[in-house]
């Protein structure tokens, strides 16, 4: 179950407070069930996937094709469809719905959600520029990008030239985040830090990519404790 990913929303932070006394700054998430619509073979598409469901949608809203479609499989309409790829189809089955319970032994997660947009921005909000001289010859120009291009040679702008322009409202993934805690009751999901966007922003949560071997905060606590326990040697 793994190798899927669940869709949240970003309810807001808080913080978890441990028996020690420390703090924690949490992200918290409202996710949604899961329901498997189809699951996609080797033999028809080249490739060995699941096709995932999240959220409602009213029928009015939905085209001819995708009314037949959901008719066909004989389940209720779902706003967003996501495929994922798995190692084995035989595990999946249409209409099979899951939740929070897919992350129980996992402690890592990578979320995927977009920037908070900012609007048309300055270079040196968007790109952190220091600005030219407040003074010796710098008329009007104090937050300007400096110079854009050249003369005659090669006489164009390179792209990727950091300038004025649109800021944020972007894609981002954050990875290895710890799950601190999770409540299957109220299907939220407490995540370590902070995560890009505003409340009530999609976030596409997934197990972790990466390997981690690093211990959790609860794991350390635990380990700090047992040292505590075990007496030193005495010295000779």
């Amino acid at each position: 179950m793994s190798e899927l990913a669940l869709i949240g929303k970003k309810i807001g932070m808080t913080r978890e407070f441990y028996k020690t006394g420390q703090s924690v700054p949490v992200t918290v998430i409202k996710m949604e069930k899961a329901r498997v619509i189809s699951i996609i073979e080797e033999k028809k598409r080249g490739y060995k996937a699941v096709q995932l469901g999240f959220g409602n949608i009213k029928n009015s809203k939905l085209t001819k094709a995708m009314k037949g479609m959901y008719a066909k499989k004989n389940t209720e309409a779902k706003k967003k469809l996501k495929e994922f790829r798995v190692k084995n189809t035989e595990e999946y089955k249409e209409g099979n719905e899951f939740g929070l319970e897919i992350f129980k032994e996992v402690k890592f997660v990578d979320t995927t959600s977009k920037t908070i947009g900012k609007g048309f921005a300055g270079a040196m909000k968007r790109h952190n520029f220091g600005g030219l001289r407040a003074t010796h010859g710098v008329s009007v120009s104090h937050r300007s990008h400096g110079s854009t291009g050249q003369r005659q040679d090669p006489g164009k702008v390179f792209k990727g030239k950091k300038m004025a322009g649109h800021m944020g409202d972007r894609f981002r993934t954050m990875q290895n985040l710890e799950i601190i805690k999770t409540d299957l009751e109220n299907e939220l999901l407490y995540l370590k830090g902070s995560i890009p966007g505003s409340k009530n922003t999609e976030i596409l949560v997934k197990k972790a990519v990466k390997n981690i071997q690093k211990l959790t905060i609860s794991e350390k606590i635990a380990a700090a404790e047992q040292g505590k326990k075990t007496p030193d040697k005495k010295k000779k």
